[in-house]
């Protein structure tokens, strides 16, 4: 289930610089924060603690602890008593000292649910050249903490395409064990040499990234291909079902694949690259999503394309488009 931004203050727990693909929810930074700064701007300046739990009764439930937000006094999760929370200054601290050693810029943070999960988005220099087209993909560092023990720090290479701002998931199916996870020690030096070891493998994720987009950039699928393709995304369901939806996602699928966001750059049209572009449009930008108002349904939508059913999909998208490619 998607879950909405979080809100402190009054305001939605966002902030992010440049454009936003996301309907201009949160606070717009004039330049790139530090990470004090993106901590500030979108609420994330509060701590959890461990508190002990009792029965109405009075008696005391062994094992097992809340993980409480107290500067608005709400019970995030409940988590094993031997669990150590990291707490969202620590966290962005990591990537300080990232930044330090790569020369990240930090681009968006926030926080879902109330508070329970938070996210910091930062940018790595240079970008991809898809085929050498006018077609850039950005290199991203996608932070996230579970304050409910849902998940541990984890850092997700995450792609996203400059002309659309989709957001690509070039690695297998995201759960709760994908990502790199981090292991979170105090001192300076341990954090220096952790930094050290995300930024060479997102170095080599990049490299690898690479060369499989321009491969997908340099194959042309037939329509067969093409058909197989969105058919294995969106399936009719089992026989006597309404299979209309699958059906009317497909032909919009097929149609962005003609006509998507620059998918008319004769360097990489009717590729396989346009044809798992299609897919990621679709999920950013297409993809029916419920919500009270336009600014919940963005923020759902951002917590699926980053964590969710979209992020999945997307990576399912780009495992059929190799494998098109291939084939």
């Amino acid at each position: 289930m998607a879950h909405n931004l979080a809100t402190a203050n009054g305001k939605t727990s966002f902030a992010y610089y440049g454009e936003s693909p996301w309907h201009g929810i949160g606070q717009k930074l004039d330049a790139p924060a530090t990470a004090q700064e993106a901590i500030t701007a979108a609420g994330l300046d509060y701590e959890v603690q461990l508190t002990p739990i009792a029965t109405y009764d009075g008696l005391a439930v062994e094992g097992r602890r809340a993980v409480v937000r107290y500067d608005k006094q709400e019970v995030l999760g409940v988590v094993s008593d031997r669990y150590v929370p990291v707490q969202n200054r620590q966290a962005f601290g990591f990537l300080d000292a990232i930044v330090a050693e790569g020369g990240l810029r930090y681009h968006t943070a926030g926080a879902l649910g109330r508070g329970e999960k938070i996210f910091l988005l930062a940018k790595l220099p240079e970008s991809i050249r898809v085929k050498d087209s006018d077609d850039l993909v950005d290199k991203y560092l996608l932070l996230s903490n579970a304050h409910d023990g849902s998940a541990a720090l984890r850092i997700f290479f995450t792609p996203i395409r400059v002309v659309c701002q989709n957001t690509l998931n070039l690695a297998e199916r995201r759960g709760q064990g994908q990502g790199v996870s981090i292991l979170h020690k105090g001192n300076l030096e341990a954090k220096i040499k952790e930094a050290q070891r995300v930024l060479g493998l997102a170095q080599r994720f990049y490299d690898d990234a690479a060369a499989k987009i321009d491969n997908l950039a340099s194959h042309y699928p037939s329509q067969e291909q093409l058909k197989q393709f969105f058919a294995a995304l969106y399936p009719d369901p089992e026989e006597g079902k309404d299979n209309a939806r699958a059906k009317n996602v497909r032909e919009e699928l097929h149609q962005l694949f003609e006509q998507g966001i620059a998918h008319d750059d004769p360097a990489i049209k009717g590729t396989s690259w346009m044809a798992l572009n299609a897919v990621t449009e679709y999920i950013d930008h297409r993809r029916s999503t419920r919500g009270k108002d336009e600014t919940d349904r963005a923020s759902r939508r951002l917590d699926s394309i980053w964590f969710g059913s979209g992020a999945n999909l997307k990576a399912k998208a780009w495992d059929l488009a190799l494998q098109m490619a291939l084939n």
